[in-house]
């Protein structure tokens, strides 16, 4: 009498709760004492499912790790189908779920043949001969109890595919387990404790320690540990948080190669090859340790800001909102002692400028703080007014944290850049009531209304709704450690494809938030692998243009308000960007995407996303690749018009870049151990780069688009707009970079592309290197 989804219900149920690697179940109704008991079965087989004859295992060939996935999957099944605010059935019926995407870590053996002597190795040959010498069948279940030991609770599953047999002609004989070329497996770990560099063992005087000896080999060995006791243990390498990582990798390596002879060669471990292309250099400090040494030097700074006396007014509260400090930043700053021969000194303003003969100098951001000051009558009602406190305000600042503290500081009107620890940290002074008053408007009649201005939506935008946005993902971040390496991973990509400009970064960091907020089907990401390999699926299969992206941050969305958030996003469509991301904070408005991405530039992130899935997930999957994976970091330029060559010597970012230049350049920073006698603030967010694309865009804009990577890009790409040569009528308001033609109705203007180009020479006169027209693919 069920339903369909009862009975489906009920199989998943039994699935997720039932043991058959230990409680095995049989079909038979027969009591007959000759017949084989499930105790016998189990005593065969790690699985045990028997059929109504009360002889035939039907799991007979399942390994106890496949039963166990069958187990979690069945477990997220039910916890998705008790979710209101997915669509079960798409989720669990219609959504692929594909190993690579599935798993964090994925690792192959290759050279199967070699498993005969693992065979060997484990005394399996009586076992061999059960399976007619398929020895891959035959080792697998002791391979992969052998690493469920190893990897213990590092892990929450240790899954296999199955082995793929291709089709043959039935006048050939079938292929042999021999002619296997790999096999797959997948590890899904557990983020506490996947990173610990010590297994602890049992007490040196224990049974049980020779057996951990014999276990781990060389690697054991005695230590003695904070509490007084002595105890066999397990060491592994782990400099920083980039190679802790991947001890999983170096465990299995260890017990395949002490128990079953297999050489390191034979095993192909893909999980953290994508570490490269955000790690600037091996070295002890990775970019979570750098990100982490920001942290410290800000919080540290909040506190003296706190506790500054002599203040008119009492801070309220200081928030960083700097993208470093929700650990997405893709290179995290370093701590930098200028070194000032690379400046001249300009006499007039008396400050330190960068010198053209030299390379440009090192890049050293200003980290933005929003410092906010308690509400007081003291405070004007006059938005003019209130700019000069805050300017007053800033200056105050810097002469406390002078006197106070001993930190440099460069004062301006609407901030104050703060040197500590070799970071410059750009501090604002915030007032709660600024954008209400700059949403004021008069009346004729005298009467005050109150109505959004781009002025108080942009203020409103950096005072409340950045700082809180920072908050909530450093949050998250401290939950999912894999969340930073995520967005990072993700905006390096959309950078590397010259896109950067084109959707904000906070609009990438929310699309990361959702893959871990809404993880269905799959668990949440444990490693930045398969966390970008799903943020390349969420931007090429979602449908933005039917769909709100909702991110249920902290949870505060409940799933009443899903229905209610999707029908107004329905209903109220045509009013918002092609790419619409709810928060609990932004429902209706999107602000985050308000004028970025464009329909064309989403539909090209799209593509490139779709793309770059297919050709990741091919690499990875094949242990005989070259896993050449920044492949998809390079940009397909054949779509562009114009490629404008750059000098990499004023590219301040250039080691940034994703193949790394074999020239590196000395930026004019000095050694953390170098002495300095005196000190002056650096030129701050100097990039010569950025400054140039800026002249290009205002002189340009109607004519052009310009795409660059942000992170050492040394090209500029053009692609021209194909209405701006649509011929116009002359008239003398619009002759800028254009010229007059003949035509059957009389004088049009069309622009002028050659005199266009070589204004891009000469805008940027030292910096341009050369200027490739691809004239070939013009349509103008």
């Amino acid at each position: 009498m069920m339903s369909g989804y009862q009975v489906l219900r009920n199989v998943l149920q039994f699935l997720a709760v039932t043991d058959l690697t230990r409680n095995g179940i049989s079909l038979s109704q027969d009591t007959d004492d000759s017949m084989p008991s499930l105790p016998d079965f189990h005593q065969a087989f790690e699985v045990v499912f028997v059929d109504p004859s009360g002889f035939v295992n039907l799991c007979a060939e399942m390994t106890a790790s496949k039963y166990k996935q069958i187990q979690h999957e069945a477990q997220k099944s039910m916890e998705i189908l008790g979710n209101k605010t997915v669509d079960g059935f798409e989720m669990l019926l219609m959504t692929p779920k594909p190993l690579i995407q599935t798993f964090d870590h994925i690792f192959h053996l290759k050279n199967l043949v070699k498993l005969q002597e693992g065979c060997k190795k484990m005394k399996l040959l009586s076992d061999l001969i059960d399976h007619g010498g398929n020895y891959i069948v035959t080792i697998l279940p002791h391979l992969l109890s052998l690493l469920t030991r190893g990897l213990g609770q590092r892990i929450h599953l240790l899954a296999h595919s199955l082995l793929q047999i291709p089709e043959w002609p039935i006048s050939s004989d079938p292929p042999k387990h021999k002619d296997s070329r790999y096999l797959s497996f997948g590890v899904l770990l557990n983020p506490p404790l996947s990173t610990n560099v010590l297994e602890k063992g049992p007490p040196a005087d224990s049974p049980e320690a020779a057996e951990f000896r014999d276990f781990w080999g060389e690697n054991s060995e005695l230590r003695r540990f904070q509490d007084g006791s002595i105890c066999e243990a397990a060491l592994w390498q782990g400099d920083n948080i980039c190679g802790r990582r991947l001890i999983s990798e170096q465990i299995i390596k260890h017990l395949l190669e002490l128990h079953v002879d297999l050489p390191k060669s034979s095993l192909c471990y893909v999980g953290g090859l994508l570490d490269s292309v955000i790690e600037l250099e091996k070295e002890r400090s990775g970019s979570e340790e750098k990100t982490i040494s920001v942290v410290q030097s800000y919080d540290d700074l909040s506190r003296k800001l706190w506790n500054l006396s002599g203040l008119p007014l009492n801070v309220t509260s200081v928030q960083g909102t700097h993208p470093v400090f929700r650990f997405t930043e893709v290179f995290p700053p370093v701590p930098v002692k200028p070194d000032f021969s690379c400046y001249v000194k300009d006499k007039n303003s008396k400050c330190l400028l960068p010198s053209s003969d030299k390379p440009s100098p090192v890049y050293v951001p200003a980290l933005k703080v929003i410092c906010h000051m308690e509400g007081s009558g003291k405070w004007p009602q006059n938005k003019d007014a209130i700019q000069r406190v805050k300017a007053a305000f800033h200056i105050r600042l810097a002469d406390l944290l002078h006197q106070q503290h001993q930190l440099t500081s460069q004062v301006s009107s609407t901030h104050v850049d703060v040197y500590k620890d070799g970071y410059v940290f750009r501090v604002q002074v915030g007032y709660h009531r600024e954008p209400l008053i700059l949403k004021e408007i008069q009346t004729p009649d005298g009467m005050l209304k109150y109505r959004d201005t781009e002025e108080s939506l942009q203020l409103e935008l950096e005072t409340v709704h950045l700082p809180y946005l920072t908050s909530t993902l450093h949050g998250l971040q401290q939950q999912h450690s894999a969340y930073s390496g995520t967005c990072r991973l993700a905006k390096r990509w959309i950078s590397a494809q010259l896109l950067s400009n084109d959707i904000g970064e906070e609009s990438i960091d929310l699309l990361a938030a959702y893959l871990f907020t809404q993880t269905a089907p799959y668990s949440p990401p444990a490693s930045l692998q398969t966390g970008f390999l799903r943020f390349l699926n969420l931007l090429s299969t979602f449908d933005w243009k039917n769909n709100a992206l909702i991110v249920n941050l902290n949870g505060d969305i409940k799933e009443t308000e899903y229905t209610e958030i999707k029908n107004d996003f329905v209903a109220t469509r045509t009013q918002h960007p092609v790419m619409f991301i709810a928060t609990p904070n932004d429902r209706k408005s999107s602000i985050w995407t308000k004028g970025r991405p464009s329909a064309p530039i989403l539909q090209r992130l799209t593509e490139l996303a779709s793309q770059s899935l297919r050709t990741l997930a091919t690499q990875l999957m094949d242990p005989l690749d070259n896993h050449d994976l920044k492949m998809v970091f390079r940009p397909p330029l054949d779509i562009y018009d114009v490629i404008i060559h750059l000098n990499p010597r004023h590219v301040p970012r250039h080691l940034e870049a994703v193949d790394r230049p074999t020239v590196t350049y000395n930026r004019g920073t000095l050694r953390n151990d170098a002495a300095v006698k005196f000190f002056k603030m650096p030129v701050v967010g100097y990039d010569p780069v950025q400054c140039y694309l800026h002249e290009l865009r205002s002189a340009f804009g109607e004519f052009a688009l310009f795409f660059y990577d942000n992170h050492g890009g040394c090209l500029i790409a053009v692609l021209w707009k194909p209405h701006a040569f649509t011929p116009q009528p002359f008239k003398t308001s619009h002759i800028n970079a254009k010229m007059l033609e003949t035509k059957e109705n009389g004088l049009q203007m069309i622009p002028n592309v050659e005199a266009i180009m070589e204004d891009f020479e000469i805008l940027g006169a030292g910096l341009v290197k050369s200027i490739e027209a691809l004239t070939e693919k013009w349509k103008i």
